[in-house]
């Protein structure tokens, strides 16, 4: 499929680019992609984020972020070609995390500094670990 570069793409676009790009008559490279493969490739690019956050460089971060989303991207359209999740479960998993993480925004706990916020986070993280630990017998 032809495509002509446009000045902006929305992430409905981005992700059929990828799907492009790993599908039949797509780029022989990213076709080759697994889960074990792309392993460096994010750890790179989340340490060029560090980098370029740590020298203020405010373009090349959004570069950057972009080359992590790439990587989400890839991963999960993998997943969903073998039946596993999909962007969108990856989606709502990250916004159930926040809700349920964040009881002093979405719910009635109270949190009046960062410290009893990272408390809280905490607190609900290991109970999650401890309720999955239970939901497997362990």
């Amino acid at each position: 499929m032809k495509r002509e570069l446009k000045e902006r793409y929305d992430m409905d676009e981005l992700r059929e680019i990828i799907h492009e790009l790993r599908g039949e008559g797509g780029c022989p490279w990213d076709r080759t992609l697994n889960y074990v493969t792309l392993k460096p490739f994010i750890l790179d690019e989340s340490q060029e984020v560090q980098e370029a956050v740590d020298r203020g460089d405010m373009e090349n971060l959004c570069e950057e972020l972009g080359d992590v989303l790439l990587q989400i991207l890839l991963y999960s359209d993998m997943a969903d070609a073998d039946g596993y999740f999909s962007f969108d479960d990856v989606i709502t998993a990250c916004a159930q995390k926040m809700v349920r993480r964040h009881p002093h925004v979405f719910g009635d706990e109270k949190a009046d500094t960062p410290e009893e916020a990272l408390n809280i986070w905490h607190r609900v993280k290991a109970e999650e670990k401890a309720a999955r630990r239970a939901a497997k017998g362990e």
